[in-house]
């Protein structure tokens, strides 16, 4: 993936994303996160799918536990206006928390070269050493995963380094909040690997390897997966005025 494609990724959703209306028009996977207020640290993940964008969701497989950011939810920008929402804290830039709201997803990331992630039908993107998640709100790159080595001018004073020491990127999902890139509302969130069942991140949702890997492989970009992850008292609300999946 050369370095250009996360940046035109997140242009043409930005451009090109439906009415807030209808977020999920064309969409035939959903994936839903539901945590039990806006502090959780801890979650579910539910799998949805649909054979036609007119047709029923039906939950494939069971709840997948997942852990939050260390300051539970806040409003994101997404698919649904984060202004227009009820009562809630907002999503900003550092504040250790996931974004809530509906979500394009994809690109693919991980340690694995290019040939070695073929099973994933979503875009894939094998992370170097020299590959960054830019969260300097003030970089031309803010809220793209760049090669430091291919950038002109580097730019940025903070970033994170996605080649990690440890197996928390060996597989992950970059999660399309802020696709605007607007300085300060929130950078380069994922769906990764977690540390463990207890500890929280500083604003991705994680989960079990196994558990991400079968995510990986049920993806589908053909099939617009989106990401709805909300408090579970907001998800009625929600549920009703974009016809989300109905919950068991």
């Amino acid at each position: 993936m050369r370095l250009i494609s996360i940046a035109l990724f997140l242009s043409m959703i930005a451009k090109t994303a439906p009415a807030a209306s209808d977020p999920l028009r064309d969409s035939r996977q959903c994936v839903v996160v539901l945590a039990p207020d806006w502090n959780s640290t801890t979650g579910t993940l539910h799998a949805f799918a649909r054979t036609s964008t007119t047709g029923d969701w039906k939950m494939l497989g069971n709840a997948i536990p997942v852990v939050l950011g260390k300051s539970g939810l806040g409003w994101g920008l997404g698919l649904v206006d984060a202004k227009k929402r009820r009562a809630g804290p907002r999503k900003t830039e550092g504040d250790n928390k996931v974004p809530a709201g509906i979500f394009r997803l994809g690109p693919a990331f991980g340690y694995a070269p290019a040939s070695s992630g073929s099973w994933i039908k979503l875009h894939y993107l094998p992370l170097t050493k020299t590959t960054e998640g830019v969260d300097d709100p003030r970089s031309h790159y803010y809220n793209q995963l760049v090669d430091r080595s291919k950038v002109t001018r580097v730019d940025w004073r903070s970033s994170e380094q996605m080649r990690r020491a440890d197996d928390l990127y060996k597989w992950g999902i970059f999660v399309a909040h802020n696709a605007a890139a607007a300085p300060g509302a929130g950078s380069c969130i994922f769906i990764h690997i977690w540390k463990n069942s207890s500890t929280p991140t500083t604003g991705c949702t994680a989960m079990a390897e196994r558990d991400l890997i079968r995510l990986l492989r049920w993806l589908d970009p053909a099939a617009q997966p989106l990401l709805v992850q909300v408090p579970h008292n907001n998800y009625q609300s929600l549920q009703s005025q974009f016809h989300l999946p109905a919950l068991p």
